[in-house]
């Protein structure tokens, strides 16, 4: 009895490769910090090796106050090429270095280049020079501290690279985690890739998919496209939502319809801009009470698509703000709206902000490629409506019926079946693969 309840106490200690960690800002930071938070409820000590002198392209401070000071936390440095692209144009590295990517035909000179440097000077990201130094300093410090299992989390990807050479090195058990997929995400292709180039990153890709011990991934469309391209394991573990305690928030008075997040050149649904248009033209009450609220960073494309619709008016273009306040923000909106760019490369991206949403108890309008994941979810959790980019009557009635139901103080969702993307369940299914 007494040998069985030591054996249940056994601890496990479990290295996890990231470069986003506060006061990272943004999305992709969500995930590991909410791992790393409930691991020990599991018998998983996490250790963290992050970079000491990251260039984050964005910040917020707030999400320090979530990391345990029961954490170790390993800082190791790193060399950025986005501070030396920054002395040609501070503006543009800055831009890029967040994602947002021009249409082709709005390109300056100067972002081709920087476009062209970055996809095939630096394979398989601006992060590569972090991975021969890391292996070298964590080879050492993984026999020091008995660690058995590592788990690297892309993007960016050239993290996978660190975990595939202490699997050569080591053998230790390696998790590979693809919050995005690689070479088959959307930016992937405006990235000015040669054909020497793209056949590299096929490699990595290959290579990294074949030798992980385990494959995570956080969509079941890009599990189906890497099981099609390895045999080893692929699970899906989505992200999700965890309870923050936040200022209760009346709702707004306006017709507050807010969007959550950066807004790509590319996510920019003419059809929303001219639904709005038209009901603002054609209601006088929701001309009177209607409000878009557009909170974070937005491409200069999307404002002037906005722009062009004359409804610049009713836009409240707040900027980017800490995840706290973004909740808040969540919490008070009538509706919420989620975008995602048209087409068969998306369909498998599930942004974190969707499981946020759900347990915001605001409706979520939707608008995306058919048949992705984030429809599955919103149809399968009652969390709302989506829609695709050509839906133009049926999404200007539903939003003329949550007009209807905000004007009669009846709007709100009814959602089903939340619990099983609760940051602790979605833990418990990570502690069982390591």
């Amino acid at each position: 009895m007494g040998l069985k309840r030591n054996q249940q106490q056994v601890r496990k200690k479990a290295l996890i490769i990231t470069y986003y960690w506060p006061p990272a800002g943004g999305p992709g930071v969500q995930r590991w910090l909410k791992f790393v938070k409930y691991l020990p409820e599991y018998n998983i000590d996490p250790i963290v090796f992050i970079p000491d002198n990251p260039n984050y392209p964005m910040t917020d401070e707030s999400l320090l106050d979530e990391v345990s000071s029961e954490v170790k936390i390993v800082r190791f440095p790193i060399s950025e090429p986005y501070k030396l692209a920054s002395l040609f144009s501070k503006n543009k590295s800055k831009v890029l270095s967040k994602g947002i990517i021009s249409e082709k035909e709005t390109q300056s000179l100067l972002e081709k280049l920087l476009l062209y440097i970055r996809g095939n000077f630096f394979i398989p990201d601006a992060r590569i020079a972090w991975v021969k130094p890391s292996v070298a300093f964590l080879s050492e410090f993984i026999s020091t501290e008995n660690i058995e299992t590592i788990i690297t989390t892309g993007p960016p990807h050239s993290l996978h690279l660190i975990g595939l050479q202490l699997k050569e090195r080591l053998g230790v058990k390696w998790l590979a985690d693809f919050r995005d997929p690689w070479t088959s995400i959307g930016y992937h292709k405006q990235l000015k890739l040669t054909k020497k180039s793209q056949l590299k990153h096929k490699f990595l890709e290959q290579q990294v998919l074949d030798h992980a011990d385990q494959i995570i991934v956080t969509s079941f469309t890009t599990k189906k496209e890497f099981e099609g391209l390895t045999k080893q394991p692929v699970h899906v573990i989505t992200n999700g939502y965890d309870m923050m305690s936040t200022a209760k928030s009346n709702l707004d008075k306006k017709f507050s319809i807010s969007h959550i997040g950066s807004l790509l050149s590319k996510r920019n649904p003419d059809v929303l801009w001219r639904v709005f248009h038209d009901l603002i033209n054609e209601n006088k009450g929701f001309s009177k009470d209607f409000q878009l609220n557009l909170i974070g960073v937005v491409s200069d494309n999307v404002m002037k698509n906005i722009q062009n619709y004359n409804i610049t008016d009713y836009v409240n273009k707040v900027g980017y703000v800490s995840h706290k306040e973004a909740i808040t923000y969540q919490k008070k909106s009538q509706v919420l709206l989620l975008i995602e760019i048209d087409s068969d490369e998306t369909k498998g991206i599930i942004p974190g902000k969707l499981f946020e949403y759900m347990v915001s108890n605001r409706p979520i309008i939707a608008i995306g490629p058919a048949d992705s994941d984030v429809e599955t979810i919103i149809k399968e959790t009652n969390s709302g409506s989506y829609f695709n980019y050509n839906d133009y009557n049926s999404l200007k009635i539903l939003i003329l019926n949550h007009y209807g139901a905000f004007k009669n103080g009846t709007l709100q969702s009814h959602p089903i079946g939340l619990q099983k993307y609760s940051r602790k369940e979605l833990t418990k299914s990570l502690s069982n693969l390591i």
